[in-house]
């Protein structure tokens, strides 16, 4: 039987539509995971045919897992991933067992912070950046760098906006790089400019050395300093001569970087007409992406990236051109979910094309520190951008969380 492993998933988002994909296309799925919660509940997974628990999500247990799956018969067609940072990993193995062959040291310096820092530090989109090793006395680092302020920091393998901070005052960096060392005590801070500009969200696709821009998202982010990206508009307000340098900025990184065959997008912001890349990342992106670009342009991007790795055409045809908004939802205070109510009432409102709530009754909810705090969205679609957000905005307003704090 023809089968497909997937190294690793989310419960719902991207990493999960792309399981569906694979069912739709017709092979039978397999998900290697390192979550013990989802065995028990395999009820909530009818579209994963076969879940392989490890305790790492690794070389060695997974070559291990994929002999004894080809043992029993399984034709492996594809091994690919969703997920940080099991891309690369997911690409080697895919080579080692003569299976399609993507962009792999593309890929390995996409999945790490510091290292593609390094690979682009010559290209005019790079903001200043330096480093903070654990080694390293935080007083004479922060007195170092004080006239670069306001600045980020980051762990070089934060995903989902999670450990980076703004600081903007001394008090603040000497706090940062406190935090962060105490958290990741064996890992460098990558320390950045801070950029203030409109950001946008591009997916690209490699094919056969051809690079396809399929959408640019402009994205609205929390003023918190927490950097948790709110809301998304499709497709971005961008003028021609923006568009135009765009694509420049994003051919100019992914041919830097030798991206032949791959699937990556990019966060970038627009300072003062130059775009400048806030990151990049080795998959297309998680959460409601593939929901948003299938409402806006009718391509199940998910399906045609496991196309490309099943080594065939993918295709990027739009058959629709419709403005799109998605407005995701935080809770205000820590405590356990009681209930939610409000999802049917918002998902009846007309152009709202999808509502999802993720949380159980019973959940820990907390304030938003990273994008996994974001608890629901209502997707939205109309033939104006005003529009579709108006919708949004006003559908999400009917959900209620009800939380009994700690």
């Amino acid at each position: 039987m023809q089968s497909i492993v997937f190294l690793g998933s989310n419960k719902s988002g991207t990493s999960r539509d792309a399981i569906k994909a694979a069912e739709d296309l017709g092979y039978f799925t397999v998900l290697i995971t390192n979550k013990d919660r989802f065995m028990k509940q395999r009820d909530e997974f009818s579209d994963v045919k076969k879940m392989i628990y490890v305790e790492s999500i690794d070389r060695s247990h997974c070559k291990e897992q994929i002999t004894i799956l080809q043992q029993q018969g399984i034709d492996i067609c594809a091994c690919i991933s969703f997920v940080d940072p099991y891309v690369h990993l997911a690409a080697m193995l895919s080579k080692e067992i003569g299976l399609f062959q993507s962009s792999t040291d593309a890929l390995f310096k996409m999945e790490e912070k510091t290292r593609i820092r390094e690979a682009l530090k010559n290209l005019s989109v790079t903001p200043f950046y330096t480093l903070f090793h654990p080694n390293e006395l935080v007083d004479s680092f922060v007195e170092q760098y004080k006239n670069q302020l306001p600045l980020i920091l980051k762990p070089p393998a934060s995903n989902g906006s999670k450990d980076i901070f703004l600081v903007e005052t001394k008090s603040d960096f000497r706090q940062g790089l406190k935090q962060l060392k105490k958290k990741h005590p064996n890992m460098p801070v990558l320390v950045e400019e801070y950029l203030n500009g409109p950001q946008y969200l591009i997916e690209v696709v490699a094919y056969n050395n051809q690079l396809n821009i399929i959408g640019v998202i402009e994205q609205e982010i929390s003023n918190d300093n927490r950097f948790i990206v709110m809301g998304y508009k499709y497709p971005a307000a961008l003028v021609h001569e923006e568009y135009e340098s765009l694509e420049e900025a994003i051919t100019t990184i992914l041919n830097s970087l030798d991206l032949r065959d791959g699937s990556c997008h990019l966060e970038m912001r627009n300072i003062k007409g130059k775009w400048k890349l806030i990151e990049i990342n080795p998959r297309m992106s998680g959460g409601a992406m593939n929901r948003i670009l299938y409402e806006g342009t009718g391509i199940n991007l998910a399906k045609e990236i496991i196309k490309l790795y099943l080594g065939e055409i993918p295709s990027f045809i739009t058959s629709r051109n419709t403005h799109v908004y998605a407005r995701f939802l935080t809770v205000s205070s820590a405590g356990r979910l009681l209930k939610v109510t409000g999802e049917n009432r918002a998902a009846n409102y007309e152009g709202v094309k999808d509502v999802y709530v993720k949380p159980h009754c019973g959940s820990l909810l907390t304030e938003p520190y990273s994008l996994g705090n974001r608890y629901a969205y209502v997707i939205a679609s109309s033939d104006t951008q005003e529009e579709a957000e108006r919708i949004a905005l006003n559908a999400a307003k009917e959900i209620k969380f009800y939380i009994e704090p700690y």
